[in-house]
């Protein structure tokens, strides 16, 4: 398992009983986590705003504390903008700074000017660490609002000048016509959902359709790639499938790995965030 240990804007003051109690800069959250099936000492932990779950499937912030509708959050030289989602979330997948170094890292190693593809590309936070090392950035996602919020995000770290194409789109169907154009990228960064709903509607199912994406994907690799990432939240799909889909999917000559994410919590315990498993050259 990999854990993050810089990340000085987040912690995970305690964990009890299916929630995270949780500091992201100057605000304190608490939220559900199902991974969390423990008792702990949290009584005398600060909340600002806590998220419910409803028994009728959703649920809802309640605001303890007077926050702003949105704030900032560094990463080492990133900043994010945060705010409370409908769904729990804040924008931002912590563990996943893990990615963001290596994605850096392998771009600012390379000899030449690096084209990345980032898919289901969220708020931004994968496509402004390339964008950081002078990588060239086309980013995908469906959800018009996870567009303009990443378009924000990228203007907190003033790269407004820096060479990123957003598109609204289904993944799928952007792909195949990448494929069409001829198109290659030199690393493929993808996020993909357990379920979701494209642009037009269109179903997401990762069971049935993450093969033949993965698949359709590996074709936009350039002659000299760099990496292919898959990050999954999905539970039930392990680090294996995935490496087997990129042993199947892709064809040059390359290092598989996978691996857990986490973030160590202030007691000690380490809360498991996902996997991830790339191809690099």
């Amino acid at each position: 398992m990999q854990t993050i240990n810089d990340f000085d804007d987040y912690e995970i003051l305690g964990m009890s009983n299916g929630y995270k109690y949780e500091r992201w800069g100057n605000i304190y959250l608490k939220r559900p986590d199902p991974e969390i099936i423990w008792p702990g000492d949290v009584q005398s932990l600060r909340v600002d705003a806590e998220y419910t779950r409803s028994n009728t499937g959703g649920g809802d912030w309640k605001i303890k504390r007077n926050i702003p509708s949105s704030w900032k959050v560094n990463y080492k030289d990133l900043v994010f903008n945060l705010k409370l989602m409908g769904f729990k979330h804040t924008g931002l997948f912590p563990e996943q700074a893990y990615n963001w170094d290596l994605i850096r890292k392998k771009i600012k190693d390379s000899k030449k000017k690096v084209k990345v593809l980032n898919l289901f590309a969220y708020t931004g936070a994968a496509s402004i660490a390339a964008l950081k090392e002078g990588a060239e950035v086309v980013h995908v996602d469906s959800s018009r609002g996870m567009i303009d919020w990443a378009k924000e995000n990228v203007k907190a770290n003033g790269l407004e000048d820096a060479p990123i194409r957003f598109l609204v789109d289904d993944v799928r169907k952007f792909v195949k016509r990448e494929i069409r154009r001829g198109n290659k990228y030199d690393v493929i960064i993808m996020d993909p959902p357990s379920f979701g709903r494209g642009a037009k509607n269109e179903v997401w199912q990762i069971e049935k359709d993450l093969y033949e994406l993965v698949e359709d994907t590996a074709s936009l690799l350039s002659d000299e790639p760099l990496l292919f990432i898959i990050n999954s939240y999905t539970t039930g799909l392990s680090m294996t499938v995935i490496e087997n889909i990129l042993k199947k999917t892709i064809k040059y000559k390359g290092n598989i790995c996978s691996t857990e994410l986490g973030i160590k919590a202030n007691d000690g315990l380490i809360l498991p965030c996902g996997i991830t498993a790339r191809w690099e050259k």
